[in-house]
């Protein structure tokens, strides 16, 4: 069966598009690229082609750029070309070269594709690549659904994403581009072990290759096992979150205990985790803080994992719309609400001031991290100048606090304790005494 005849029989069984959809192909000028333009022509799809030159390899981008606008030409369709100064992006995002040309040319595909009533965006990646990405997903320790590799269609961009030579092999694109006289141009950046995927192409795979033969095509065999494996985890995970999971406002509350009871509960972790940006690498840490202390956390780049009692606290970074904030020095600004609290270390001679929005705690009666939080049913203090504990439910009736009054306020935490009603009473555990060498000032403001 010829790579033509696969190709139209791919893209029906899978519903891929169809013959009154127009499409956008994405042309490097490598072999893969021009091969699908050639496949599109000989079907009678009617398509447009979009080239990126990265202008990362000098005068070879150039003549990469010459040879898709004369491909263009060839069959007679728009063509679209942009320039990228790809190394200043980068440098500007604090990203690698290869992240930094996949966001500069999808964001310029879709602009494409809204412009110019693009139905699909379509893109050369065949099963060689395929085996790599699967490949690459194991080592990096993505989990079962990196073991599914590229899918046929991608939800990004719009969802227009689509690949419609999965099926195929590199060789057969090459014997293919041989019979048909295609010309096309080698990357000779392809051949250089600088970038991870290179390394899987031209090192590691025909290294394992001389030991286990077809290994290639092995891992392309063990993608549709994969998927049905996939399918089965995520039902799996998604009955797991449904009953570990708490929706707090923009919070995620996980009840320690019942997380640990878990069947596989590292497994379940870890995909509650991988959501809010936190990685395999920081699964350790992660449930190191199962057994943490309260106050103790770890950060991923958008969130915080926060051991509170006996809960484990998924919030975002330091947003004023938490209600678990943690406080990790003496010295600090947070927000909170419509309000401020300043956190300030002072030495001896301390000087108090009688304003309920400042509190005073002696520095050696408490411990950071402190944990800032909005008060809950259950709560209790020693009020200052009382030896007994004292619900804080009880206490805001003493105080006459109307319903709307309670839902602002916010305790201080240390150590399990609560050692400040914010605005309002200090713990009498933490009070500064004659002895007090240091203490730690509390100053709540409003924000506006």
């Amino acid at each position: 069966m010829n790579l033509l005849h696969q190709f139209n029989q791919f893209i029906q069984q899978h519903s891929l598009f169809q013959k009154n959809d127009r499409l956008l192909v994405a042309v490097s000028g490598g072999v893969d690229s021009i091969v699908l333009c050639e496949l599109c022509h000989l079907s009678g799809f009617d398509f447009e082609i979009a080239h990126c030159n990265f202008q990362l390899r000098s005068t070879d981008s150039d003549e990469d750029e010459k040879l898709v606008k004369h491909t263009a030409a060839h069959y007679n369709v728009k063509y679209h070309a942009i320039k990228f100064d790809t190394l200043k992006y980068a440098a500007e995002n604090k990203i690698n070269i290869q992240l930094a040309a996949r966001e500069l040319r999808y964001e310029w595909f879709n602009d494409i594709a809204l412009k110019h009533s693009i139905s699909h965006i379509l893109t050369a990646h065949h099963a060689n690549d395929n085996a790599e990405t699967i490949a690459m997903n194991f080592f990096k320790g993505t989990g079962i659904n990196g073991l599914i590799g590229m899918q046929l269609k991608t939800g990004g961009i719009g969802g227009k994403i689509t690949r419609p030579l999965l099926f195929a092999s590199k060789q057969t694109i090459i014997d293919f581009a041989i019979e048909k006289k295609l010309a096309w141009r080698e990357d000779v950046s392809n051949e250089s072990d600088k970038y991870t995927r290179n390394y899987f192409r031209n090192e590691l795979l025909p290294s394992i290759e001389k030991v286990i033969p077809h290994v290639e095509g092995n891992l392309i065999e063990n993608i549709e096992r994969f998927t049905d494996v996939a399918i089965i985890y995520n039902a799996a995970i998604d009955k797991f979150k449904s009953s570990l999971l708490f929706n707090k406002g923009n919070e995620i509350h996980i009840p320690v205990l019942k997380l640990m009871k878990t069947p596989a509960f590292k497994t379940v972790f870890y995909e509650i985790l991988k959501p809010y940006g936190f990685n395999s690498a920081q699964m350790k840490d992660a449930i190191q803080l199962m057994s943490s202390e309260s106050g103790k956390y770890i950060t991923s780049s958008t969130h915080r994992l926060i051991r509170n009692r006996n809960w484990l606290i998924v919030c975002p970074v330091l947003t004023e719309n938490n209600s678990v904030i943690v406080i990790d020095s003496s010295d600090c600004e947070i927000e909170m609400d419509n309000k401020k609290l300043k956190v300030e270390l002072i030495e001896t001679p301390i000087k108090i001031e009688t304003n309920p929005y400042i509190g005073y705690a002696d520095a050696n009666k408490i411990k950071f991290p402190l944990i800032c939080r909005k008060w809950k049913q259950g709560d209790y203090f020693y009020p200052l100048g009382m030896t007994k504990k004292k619900k804080l439910s009880r206490f805001f009736v003493d105080q006459k606090l109307s319903i709307s009054d309670k839902e602002k306020i916010w305790v201080i935490e240390s150590d399990k304790k609560i050692i400040w009603i914010a605005g309002m009473r200090i713990d009498d555990r933490i009070k500064i005494t004659p002895s007090t060498k240091s203490a730690i000032k509390f100053i709540l403001s409003s924000s506006e």
